[in-house]
């Protein structure tokens, strides 16, 4: 084990048995509830504090800047309004022995920034963002219940608390991209983990576990559709092979991932080749006439090893760069499915003058896709072989394949889809619906239309680059 290896081992113990008493929790500052606001805010301004609990009789209540924008709407003057009546007195009370975890969880639930720690006599107050850099100090968080887990109940456990970050982490202003690297990162770890449980360590040692699709390419947030596979190494066979794929799929559908409703699991034979047979079939995805062929390739353009032999991956790759050597006619045919999901022509006036019948907009095909799909194509076309569309944006200009205005747009265009996308999901989860990926025009704000209709222009402006680009009209 190396000192980094120990110091994260360190880390993650210290985390993983981490308490509420152990997060820098804010000193318990009083005011009295017969204050007004104006003396209040000045004692408040006086100590740099954000906040303070309320004694008003024998309630104890809490008064933050929120209250503080509240109150000030009101038709009276802030010196007329005492702290009591601006204040809120229905705590949410934490343990300090609770796990810090719990503590994440309730503030999600009750969409809170502070709660007040004791169930007794008040200790201080937990701060989210004074809890978020304690744990943003632990990159591992999660890590060390997933490499600990001895079944799938413990992985259970930790697939819920990377939901939990996850929400904290948009809530708490977190660029969607960053969000986005820590859930896979941990997503990656946690299928790793369940494969050593379900599969014997001789087909993990032939065999190379890959994800595809967003969580391939890093840009995966709240749990959809499985995407995953296996490669083989030539002349290896298991008995029971199917057996264990089938386990594996079903233990990811217990963790909450949805099985993939095309079936792109280690549980179908296609997806579950020896390298040598794999090769043929990515052949038959580049020169063949299946329809569904170009979008198969696309899927596997986006995988990542995740365990076993990752040079069975790198393999395959280089197979893939070989036969499309010079094969224009196939790039274009590839390219050309941005066109997949094309608009109405009427689909700008929804932004406009939004109607309460107007049909709900896909965010994924309108926006993601295309941008997603599009520098895909070019990455293949250019010979760019790192995964995630910013990581493809960048390498793309480094070799003078795209300008770094479009990639700059592009790029913003889809970390605000994204982020508009986890915003409606996480509002759908909480309450109890399905999540989609349709937002409403009518249930957007100004400034959100003003992002998205922003973004779908400079979608649409990409889709003419690379109509040029491949020549697509002439298809």
């Amino acid at each position: 084990m190396t000192v980094r290896d120990a110091d994260d081992q360190r880390e993650l113990l210290s985390l993983a048995s981490a308490r509420v008493r152990d997060a820098p929790v804010g000193e318990a500052f009083y005011l009295d509830g017969a204050l007004d606001l104006a003396s209040a805010c000045r004692q408040l301004a006086d100590r740099g504090q954000g906040h303070c609990l309320v004694r008003d009789g024998d309630r104890i209540g809490i008064f933050t800047t929120s209250d503080l924008r509240d109150a000030v709407l009101r038709d009276v003057a802030p010196a007329a309004v005492s702290l009591a009546e601006a204040a809120r007195f229905d705590l949410v009370r934490i343990s300090p022995d609770a796990d810090l975890f719990e503590a994440l969880r309730l503030m999600v639930r009750h969409r809170l920034h502070r709660l007040v720690v004791g169930n007794g006599d008040i200790v201080g107050v937990l701060d989210q963002l004074d809890l978020m850099g304690f744990v943003a100090n632990h990159s591992h968080v999660i890590a060390l219940q997933i490499d600990a887990a001895t079944g799938v109940e413990q992985l259970g456990e930790a697939a819920s608390r990377i939901d939990t970050m996850l929400a904290l982490m948009h809530d708490s202003g977190i660029k969607v991209d960053r969000i986005a690297r820590s859930v896979c990162e941990l997503n990656a770890r946690l299928f790793g983990r369940l494969w050593t449980l379900v599969a014997p360590p001789e087909l993990i040692a032939a065999s190379c576990l890959l994800v595809m699709g967003s969580e391939g390419r890093g840009e995966q947030l709240l749990k959809t559709d499985q995407d995953n596979a296996l490669l083989l190494r030539d002349g290896f066979e298991w008995p029971g092979l199917q057996q264990v794929a089938d386990r594996f799929n079903a233990a990811l559908q217990t963790l909450g991932y949805p099985p993939c409703p095309g079936d792109i699991m280690l549980s179908n034979p296609l997806w579950r080749q020896a390298l040598s047979p794999f090769k043929d079939t990515l052949r038959e995805w580049v020169y063949g006439a299946s329809a569904e062929a170009p979008m198969r390739l696309a899927i596997f353009v986006d995988s990542h090893a995740v365990a076993g032999d990752a040079a069975l991956l790198a393999e395959a790759r280089d197979h893939l760069d070989r036969i499309l050597a010079g094969s224009d006619a196939f790039y274009a045919r590839f390219a050309s499915a941005i066109d997949l999901f094309d608009h109405q022509p009427a689909f700008w006036k929804r932004w406009t003058t939004p109607h309460p019948d107007a049909a709900p907009v896909d965010v994924k095909k309108l926006g993601i896709f295309p941008i997603v799909h599009g520098v895909r194509a070019l990455a293949l076309r250019h010979g760019v072989r790192v995964n995630g569309t910013q990581a493809r944006l960048a390498a793309l200009v480094a070799a003078g394949a795209l300008d770094a205005e479009t990639a700059r747009d592009l790029t913003d265009a889809l970390h605000a889809l994204m982020a508009l996308r986890l915003t409606h999901q996480l509002r759908q989860k909480e309450a109890g619906q399905p999540v989609d990926n349709t937002v409403r025009t009518t249930g957007l704000g100004l400034l959100e239309r003003d992002v998205l209709r922003d973004a779908i222009g400079i979608v649409r402006r990409f889709r003419a680059l690379l109509h040029r680009h491949f020549r697509l009209d002439a298809l």
